[in-house]
């Protein structure tokens, strides 16, 4: 059946089998066949008993992405404000996982579905592997992290229809204003990109990299860009693809490899001293709010090169776990209550997903991992640390320590309950949005994108959302009840209307 170096086929335990598809059975006698399956069929019961928990519970968000491997490359002396390992010296190469997804649709979801993508490196230093979990779109939609699980669960499925619904989206929105910078974004028109070579990667946070040598740092945010520019479908284009080609853009970035036309970006830093961020005009950990650049322009770094495609999806991609808790020393964590709260969701959601051994796998293994004070656990299959000791501070066994960390901030105040308020601020950027949309020619198109989702919503949540638009400029909710006419004016499209109690 085979050459004389091919795998013997097996049983999970070793156990060679003589043939994967047959099943042991009490023959009938009976001319016509049948008969009674056994229980001694351990390759039956194998089989069939690992078949339904061949998948891993769905991500809740981000489920379905394409991605692959790749190198990191130092291009500048960064020498100047931080000494984080993988950018310590111009031409040194890291190696690199990426993973770019949609957020709100599940895994047979359609790739072209106006969404937000995230855009996740996982970097495997010398010095531990450095997450980079970002969007490919500047700004986010909410700043506090209760609602976190409320916003993601308006932009999914309603929970009595089981189908997205518009006036939960919307009425989450109009009640929580401060997102309606990244509702610009998302309805103009990078909502939709034409490949995921061709979007932007953005940190989102501000973080703080620095020396532990002396504890000094910089706030930085962090956006790579593709060398190839960012390119976008039209809506026309996106619908008609959703039907046709539903795993377009999964398919374009595997092609893409598998050819020799190897995705780039350039990895830039915005840089802001602490004694100016104490001053700023904006809260620097506000991630509904970007820092204009011509006052902190892109100072680049290093670029990123995808250039080897996954052996197995499951393996490399669905099993891979990603955290802005993963840090490397010389990168820190800023007073952004929203990343502080995904560095616990993310590992967290990793440990219910995959096991509490998630970071054994080959996708998140780190080059040199010594943790002998986290051990056991189901899946355990690194050696479990032997008999080394498992408590801290132990005589019998010598250990190096690592380098220190960049200066701690020093906090003075009191606890209290907190959740941000929306004030004329929140809608200062979205209105230079909407003037950049004016001068390029995006106006119309934007309030036509917008209207198309908000013409699926209640009469009441629409005429609350054109007020929240009108906010930004006047003129915006006017294009948008203007273009909500057209909406009307065709058939289909409307949304199921839920009795009101």
């Amino acid at each position: 059946m085979g050459s004389d170096n091919a795998p013997t086929v097996t049983l999970a335990e070793g156990r060679p089998v003589q043939d994967p598809s047959a099943a042991v059975i009490l023959k009938s006698k009976k001319p016509r066949g049948g008969g009674l399956a056994l229980l001694q069929d351990t390759q039956l019961l194998e089989t069939l008993a690992h078949f339904p928990r061949e998948r891993i519970p769905e991500r809740v968000v981000h489920a379905k992405a394409a991605g692959a491997w790749g190198e990191f490359e130092c291009t500048k002396d960064v020498s100047d404000f931080t000494s984080v390992d993988f950018l310590k010296e111009v031409g040194k190469k890291t190696k690199v996982l990426a993973r770019i997804s949609t957020v709100a649709g599940e895994r047979g979801s359609a790739d072209t579905l106006r969404d937000i993508r995230g855009f996740a490196l996982k970097m495997y230093t010398e010095e531990g592997n450095w997450d980079f979990v970002g969007n490919d779109l500047p700004v986010f939609f909410i700043r506090d992290p209760t609602k976190f699980p409320s916003l993601n669960r308006s932009h999914k499925r309603h929970p009595q229809t089981a189908v997205p619904d518009a006036n939960n989206f919307w009425d989450f929105h109009n009640n929580n204003q401060e997102g309606v910078h990244s509702l610009m974004q998302l309805f103009g028109g990078r909502g939709v990109p034409a490949s995921l070579r061709h979007v932007n990667g953005y940190g989102n946070h501000t973080y703080k990299f620095g020396k532990p040598e002396d504890g000094s740092f910089k706030y930085v945010k962090i956006v790579f860009k593709p060398a190839g520019g960012v390119k976008n479908l039209s809506p026309e284009d996106a619908v008609r693809l959703a039907g046709e080609e539903p795993d377009y853009h999964v398919k374009d970035l595997y092609n893409a490899i598998e050819k020799g036309d190897y995705p780039t970006w350039v990895m830039y830093f915005q840089i802001m001293d602490p004694k100016e961020a104490e001053t700023y005009r904006w809260d620097i950990f506000d991630i509904t709010k970007v820092w204009p650049h011509k006052e902190h322009p892109l100072r680049e770094i290093g670029r990123l090169t995808l250039n080897r495609n996954v052996n197995n999806h499951f393996e490399d991609l669905e099993q891979a776990a990603f955290s802005p808790s993963n840090m490397v020393p010389g990168i820190a964590p800023s007073a952004d209550t929203m990343l502080h709260a995904r560095m616990f969701s993310y590992p967290d959601a990793a440990r219910y997903r995959v096991g509490p051994n998630y970071q054994q796998l080959p996708a998140n293994a780190g080059l040199h991992v010594y943790s002998p004070y986290q051990r056991d656990g189901p899946m355990s299959h690194n050696g479990n640390y032997g008999g080394d000791p498992d408590y801290v501070r132990s005589s019998f066994r010598s250990l190096k320590l690592g380098r220190g960390d960049i200066e701690h901030a020093e906090w003075e105040g009191q606890t209290q309950w907190y959740s941000s308020e929306v004030t004329d601020e929140d809608f200062e950027q979205p209105r230079a949005l909407w003037n950049m949309f004016k001068r390029n020619g995006e106006d119309k198109a934007f309030a036509k994108n917008l209207a198309g989702h908000l013409g699926k919503a209640n009469p009441e949540v629409r005429q609350a959302a054109i007020a929240m638009f009108a906010k930004v400029d006047k003129e915006v909710g006017e294009a948008i009840e203007a273009a909500l006419k057209e909406v009307d004016g065709k058939p289909g499209g409307a949304g199921i209307e839920h009795e009101k109690k």
